[in-house]
């Protein structure tokens, strides 16, 4: 399973090398809160105390920032500097080797890098992206965490646990 963001967080200490991650002791960013907000109304799973989504990745999340270093206080600000080539051909590679892999594209960032996943073969679920200014156009209400394990569980592969240690 494959979690696509754009770029890492862009304030002190907040990026831990996972999109939408952060590390424990950090506060949560506005998106990652609306994150949980929708783990909630979907699983009904209790807001966790920290941001942290090793868990996740310990269970096959894989969660893929397309640019992966920013310049402290300025979002996309190492966008169109080469690291898209590399993250790109790692999504392609899983593409290309892998099948029945689900990705989470949330928002229109995330959705361009549908051109180069072989939808044929793969899962995509698409919504809009959990910042406070499109979660309620789409991001709320879609469900993507139930849908992702009731896959698995058709494709007789394991749930994740999305619940995180308090």
């Amino acid at each position: 399973m494959v979690i696509i963001g754009q770029d890492p967080y862009h304030g002190a200490g907040q990026a831990n090398g996972l999109c939408f991650s952060v590390s424990e002791g950090i506060s949560q960013p506005p998106s990652l809160k609306n994150i949980f907000k929708e783990l909630n109304a979907d699983l009904g799973l209790d807001f966790p105390d920290s941001g942290n989504l090793e868990q996740w990745a310990d269970q096959g999340v894989l969660l893929l920032n397309a640019t992966l270093t920013v310049r402290a206080g300025q979002p996309g600000s190492h966008q169109n500097r080469g690291w898209e080539q590399f993250t790109n051909a790692v999504i392609r590679s899983i593409s290309e080797q892998k099948s029945g892999v689900i990705f989470l594209l949330w928002g229109k960032f995330a959705q361009a890098k549908e051109a180069i996943i072989d939808t044929g073969k793969h899962f995509l679920l698409k919504a809009a992206h959990p910042s406070p200014f499109s979660a309620y156009n789409g991001f709320f209400g879609c469900r993507h965490f139930s849908k992702v394990n009731e896959i698995l569980i058709q494709s007789k592969r394991s749930p994740i646990n999305w619940r995180l240690k308090s």
